[in-house]
C-alpha cells in the first residue's frame, strides 16, 4: 500500500511538470529497420516528459495498393519516408526516433509508461508467413477493415475480432559492441517483443545500454494472439503517448513490465526452452528482489500462481512471458 501511495505521488509530480513533445513520422524521424547505439538522435527530451508520437504500418504503398487498398487511404508519410529514406535494413520496421533521454546511463533503466494509444487508419493488414508458413497463399496479405467507435475489427462475415492495439517494438539501443541490429528480433534491448500485453495503462522497463537511452518505437498492431504464429497481428499505423522516465539504481538484466493486474517478465531466444528459461528465472529473481524470499520459495510461487506464455515464435528469436497476478499478494 505503502509503495503504491508513493507512486501516485510520483505520477502526480511527474504529470505536473512534464512536457509533451509532438513527433510525427517523416524521413528525418525514423530508423528504417535498426536500433544501433551510433544512430543519431531525433529528438532530446527530459526525463519525465511525453512523446505524443506517430508509428506507420509495417508495409510498402505497393503491397497495400496490391492488395486493395485504395491509394487516396495510403498515408502521403508512409510514401514520403518509402521513397526517401534511403538508410534501411536490415529489418523492415519503420521505427519513429531514435529520441534521447536525458540523464539515461547504462546500468539504469527507462521506464515507458504507455498513457494511450489510438488507430490512425481504418484498415489493418495480415500477412501469411510465419511458423507454418505451408499453410499460405500466393500474395496472401488479407486487409481487415477496423471500426474505431466500437473498437472491433471485421476479419470475415460473422467474424468480429476485439481491438486490443499496442505498439509491437519498443526498444532502445543495444549495446555499442553489437553495432547495427535488426528491427525484426527481440533482445536484452527490447525491440520486437510483439507482447499482445503491452496496451494502454501498462509500463515497461527497459534496461538501458547507452548513453540516453536512445528509444525508438513502432509496428503498431490493432490486435494479435499470444505467438503471432502467421509472422504478423493486424498491422497498422498508430498513435500514441508515452512517457519517458530514467529510472536509477534499477539494474535490469531484460525488459520487464507492469500491467494494472500482472508483473511481467520476459525472455527471448533463438531457441524456445532457452528463451523460456530466461523467462521464468526473470520472474524468480523479481519475486525474490522484491517480496523479500529467497529463490526456492519464489520458484515455488511461480509455478503455482505465474502462466508461462509463448509471445512470439517467428522473429528470428522467439519470446517468451510470465505473468503473475497482483492480486495474489494481500499486502
Amino acid at each position: 500500500m505503502r509503495i503504491m501511495v508513493a507512486l501516485c505521488f510520483v505520477a502526480a509530480a511527474f504529470a505536473q511538470t512534464a512536457r509533451t513533445h509532438r513527433l510525427e513520422a517523416t524521413p528525418a524521424t525514423v530508423a528504417y529497420g535498426y536500433y544501433d547505439a551510433a544512430a543519431k538522435p531525433v529528438l532530446r527530451i527530459a526525463s519525465g516528459d511525453i512523446l505524443d508520437v506517430d508509428t506507420l504500418i509495417t508495409s510498402t504503398p505497393a503491397r497495400l495498393e496490391r492488395a486493395g487498398v485504395p491509394a487516396d487511404q495510403i498515408q502521403a508519410s508512409l510514401r514520403a519516408i518509402v521513397e526517401l529514406v534511403k538508410d534501411k535494413g536490415p529489418g523492415g520496421h519503420i521505427l519513429t526516433g531514435p529520441v534521447f533521454v536525458e540523464g539515461a546511463e547504462p546500468g539504469d533503466a527507462l521506464e515507458v509508461r504507455v498513457l494511450s494509444i489510438d488507430l490512425a487508419l481504418p484498415y489493418g493488414y495480415n500477412g501469411c508467413s510465419g511458423f507454418i508458413r505451408e499453410n499460405c497463399k500466393p500474395d496472401g496479405m488479407r486487409i481487415i477493415p477496423l471500426d474505431r467507435k466500437r473498437m472491433t475489427a471485421a476479419f470475415a462475415p460473422g467474424i468480429e475480432i476485439p481491438l486490443r492495439p499496442f505498439f509491437g517494438s519498443m526498444g532502445v539501443a543495444p549495446p555499442a559492441s553489437a553495432g547495427r541490429v535488426s528491427s525484426n528480433p527481440p533482445g536484452i534491448h527490447a525491440g520486437n517483443l510483439d507482447n499482445k500485453e503491452l496496451v494502454a495503462g501498462t509500463t515497461l522497463f527497459i534496461p538501458v545500454h547507452t548513453a540516453g537511452a536512445l528509444f525508438e518505437v513502432g509496428d503498431g498492431h490493432a490486435a494479435q494472439g499470444d505467438g503471432e504464429v502467421d509472422q504478423t497481428a493486424i498491422e497498422t499505423s498508430l498513435r500514441g503517448r508515452l512517457q519517458l522516465v530514467v529510472r536509477k539504481g534499477m539494474t535490469l538484466a531484460w525488459p520487464r513490465a507492469e500491467t494494472p493486474t500482472h508483473f511481467i517478465s520476459m525472455g527471448t531466444d533463438e531457441d524456445l526452452t532457452k528463451a523460456t528459461r530466461v523467462a521464468v528465472q526473470e520472474m524468480i529473481d523479481f519475486i525474490a528482489a522484491t517480496r523479500g524470499m529467497d529463490k526456492h520459495t519464489a520458484y515455488q510461487l511461480t509455478s503455482i500462481a505465474g502462466d508461462v506464455a509463448v509471445t512470439q515464435l517467428v522473429d528470428g528469436r522467439v519470446g517468451v512471458h510470465v505473468k503473475l497476478p497482483k492480486s495474489i499478494f494481500k499486502k
